[in-house]
């Protein structure tokens, strides 16, 4: 197995080991307090820290690498490990001061990100943001370790990053229940501590060396804020559409938040487990190739990721259209996630799906941007398709009987409208880069997904006529189902010819014989 491949397969592994742990804080909450006041004002309490830093954060990580690589080329070890502090020192005064700022001004800040919240509710989410935004510096911190592991070629502890976190707020959920919900941020504010404390060691072996220095003149750290602002905006524009979304959902029925948080919580499921770990061994195999100017090599890199994205998410959002309301059941409706809630977390769910494909493949196209060192072009297809999801947001929710469901098919069709936006520019910048070979492909996938859906409805309502209710019997409905369509699919698209699928089944049939 090759180094890339190595790389991608321990990140998907430690991708899923996190993605399951956060999946599973999802359940505990949701079988705590279900689609409720308390939840809302939390996920909106989590949510507020998350938008504040997670943009400054993946934006500095997109830039540090390269800088950090240029620094240790033209200036050694000791040079670049004196700018990594620097950016860290930075990142902790800047940190210190939005959490001074956001402890001052909560209530207007809870306001702007929940505009419906009043009473109670809002009281709770005012408490909880307080307590959260002080957690920002080791927000920004673990930002910058999980960057210096990534140059390091440790891509497995930063995939690892989210298990304290994600433990100690299953704990502090189970622990307020009994207690008191005031304990749900304190747990978490731990949590986001231990995702630093976490990465320290292991960056430490590593060579890092902390050492209190700040240089604001540093040629690096201007350059770096150059690279940072478009990414940063780019990045800014999905938080902002996140916002849009749960401020609006404020706005309509109690748990509207809930219902939208769990059904995008299943979609970056699958969404973190496989494109993520594609796009982040893909992205440095892109960047050497640009730099290279190999081109026939770079546009097979572009075809080759595309259509793997492809054949992997189209049959998933299918089926989980399809099978949107035993999942849900299955994974979220106990204590008091009641079958109200179900229905309105599948009814998401449903038209989140719809736009699946476009969220998987706008990582994809981003990545391929950055490495032609081309920042501006996804933030402003970006901010366009931002416009349009607010647009079409108000439109649904205001002269529509869609409510929750159209704020997830606005995203959906932002997100789709993002990747058009994106192959047009591509096609302008590069040329002919072999968009008839992914063309081909996703029709190949389209036909063999719905050949999948007509089979896995058909055996998913025999078996449970057949098995009848509870929970066994529905998992082991769904199991088969899922089974059968998967099978259909294979065979479909294995019968369909495509391109990927027999490169992959050479590579087995030689594994084989040797």
């Amino acid at each position: 197995m090759s180094k890339v491949a190595k790389a991608a397969v321990g990140l998907m592994a430690a991708t899923l080991i996190a993605k399951m742990l956060g999946f599973g804080r999802e359940l505990a909450l949701a079988s705590a307090y279900g689609a409720s006041g308390t939840s809302d004002a939390f996920l909106v309490a989590m949510n507020i820290p998350a938008v504040i830093f997670t943009a400054i954060g993946t934006s500095l990580g997109t830039a540090f690498i390269p800088l950090y690589c240029d620094v240790n080329s033209t200036q050694g070890e000791k040079a670049s490990l004196k700018f990594t502090n620097n950016v860290f020192n930075i990142v902790i005064l800047i940190c210190i001061a939005l959490s001074v700022i956001g402890a001052i001004f909560t209530e207007p800040i809870v306001k702007l990100f929940a505009v419906g919240f009043e009473g109670e509710t809002l009281a709770q989410a005012v408490y909880f943001t307080r307590v959260l935004i002080l957690g920002l510096a080791f927000l920004g911190i673990s930002y910058i370790m999980m960057a210096f592991l990534q140059v390091k070629e440790n891509f497995i502890i930063p995939g690892l990053m989210p298990v304290p976190y994600n433990l100690l707020i299953i704990i502090s959920i189970l622990v307020s229940v009994k207690i008191n919900p005031n304990l749900l941020p304190w747990g978490t504010l731990f949590g986001l501590s231990l995702q630093f404390v976490f990465q320290l060691p292991f960056a430490m072996k590593k060579g890092y060396k902390y050492k209190p220095y700040i240089n604001l003149r540093d040629e690096h750290i201007k350059k770096m804020l150059w690279l940072v602002a478009p990414v940063l905006i780019g990045v800014a524009v999905n938080q902002i559409n996140t916002i849009v979304d749960r401020t609006i959902a404020s706005t309509l029925v109690e748990g509207s938040i809930s219902a939208l948080n769990y059904a995008t919580k299943l979609n970056q499921f699958v969404m973190g487990m496989f494109i993520v770990s594609i796009s982040s061994v893909v992205y440095p195999m892109l960047s050497k190739l640009s730099s290279e100017n190999n081109k026939e090599k770079f546009n097979k890199s572009i075809v080759t990721s595309v259509n793997t994205v492809t054949l992997l998410v189209i049959p998933i959002s299918v089926g989980a259209i399809i099978l949107a309301n035993p999942i849900v059941k299955l994974l979220f409706q106990r204590g008091e996630f009641d079958a109200r809630a179900t229905q309105m977390t599948a009814i998401a769910l449903i038209f989140y799906s719809i736009g699946m494909i476009g969220f998987g493949l706008r990582d994809i196209l981003g990545k391929v941007f950055y490495s032609l060192q081309d920042t501006k072009t996804p933030m402003i297809n970006g901010i366009i398709a931002m416009i349009l999801n607010i647009v079409l947001n108000v439109m649904f929710v205001r002269y529509t009987n869609m409510q929750l469901a159209g704020l997830a098919f606005a995203t959906s069709i932002s997100a789709l409208v993002t990747i058009i936006l994106l192959f047009i520019s591509l096609r302008k910048k590069i040329g002919a880069f072999g968009g008839k070979s992914i063309v081909s492909a996703m029709v190949k996938s389209i036909i063999s997904a719905g050949l999948m859906a007509i089979v896995t409805s058909f055996v998913y309502n025999t078996v449970a006529n057949l098995l009848g209710t509870g929970f066994i019997k529905e998992a082991i409905t769904l199991v088969v189902a899922v089974g059968a369509g998967a099978i259909v699919y294979g065979i479909s698209i294995l019968v369909l010819k495509v391109d990927e699928v027999n490169v992959i089944l050479e590579k087995v049939k030689s594994r084989i014989k040797k």
